[in-house]
C-alpha cells in the first residue's frame, strides 16, 4: 500500500498529460466543469471501477479529481489499498479554476452546485425544519439532532451518506448525451 501523493493545480498543470483524470465527483457536477480530459467514475462506483482503473495505471499515473479535494483524497485511499496508485487535486476543480486553469464544458450543460454545499443547505434546511415544527411537535426535535449526529459520524469516518443520497437526484446524473460508465471503463481498460 502506497501513501497518496497530493498535486497543486499548478504543478497538475504542468503535468496533465502525463495523467490520466478521473473526476469522483456526480456525474451532474462533473457536466457543469472539469478539468480538461477527465473522464467521470463517481466516487460511489469506484469499487466497480478497480479493474479499469488498476489497468489505466499499468500505462501511467492517474490523477484523482473532485470540487475541493475531499471525494479525491478518498478516491485515492480507496485505490491505495488496492494497490493502484494515483495522485489527488489538492483543492479540486475549485483550486484549479481559482488558479486560471480552464475547465471543460459540455455545450448546453447546466451550472450544478457541487455536493458539499448542496449537503450544507439540506442539512441546514433539516435543522432548521426539526427546530421550526418542534415549536409545536416537540418530537420533530429529533429531526435536528438527527441530522447533527450524521454531521459527526460523516466527519468522523469521512464519508457522507446525504451525498450518497444528494447524488441519486436528478439534477446530479449525467446529460444524456454522456458516455455511460461502462464505455467509460471499457475506454479505461483499453
Amino acid at each position: 500500500m502506497t501513501s497518496p501523493v497530493s498535486l497543486s493545480p499548478a504543478q497538475a498543470a504542468a503535468r496533465l498529460t502525463e495523467f490520466t483524470v478521473i473526476d469522483v465527483r456526480a456525474p451532474g457536477e462533473y457536466a457543469a466543469g472539469h478539468v480538461p480530459g477527465a473522464v467521470n467514475i463517481p466516487l460511489d462506483r469506484l469499487d466497480e471501477a478497480l479493474p479499469a482503473l488498476k489497468s489505466a495505471s499499468a500505462r501511467g499515473a492517474l490523477l484523482m479529481v473532485c470540487a475541493s479535494g475531499n471525494r479525491s483524497t478518498r478516491a485515492s485511499d480507496l485505490l491505495s489499498a488496492a494497490d493502484i496508485e494515483a495522485a489527488t487535486l489538492t483543492g479540486g476543480t475549485s483550486a484549479w479554476e481559482s488558479e486560471g486553469h480552464g475547465l471543460e464544458r459540455p455545450e448546453g450543460a447546466r451550472a450544478t452546485w457541487p455536493m458539499e454545499r448542496q449537503v450544507r443547505l439540506a442539512a441546514g434546511s433539516l435543522v432548521v425544519a426539526g427546530l421550526l415544527a418542534g415549536v409545536r411537535y416537540p418530537a420533530a426535535r429529533w429531526l435536528s439532532a438527527g441530522v447533527g449526529s450524521g454531521l459527526v459520524f460523516s466527519a468522523v469516518t469521512n464519508t457522507c451518506g446525504m451525498a450518497a443520497v444528494l447524488s441519486k437526484l436528478p439534477h446530479n446524473r449525467a446529460p444524456r448525451s454522456a458516455p455511460s460508465l461502462n464505455a467509460t471503463l471499457d475506454a479505461l481498460q483499453g
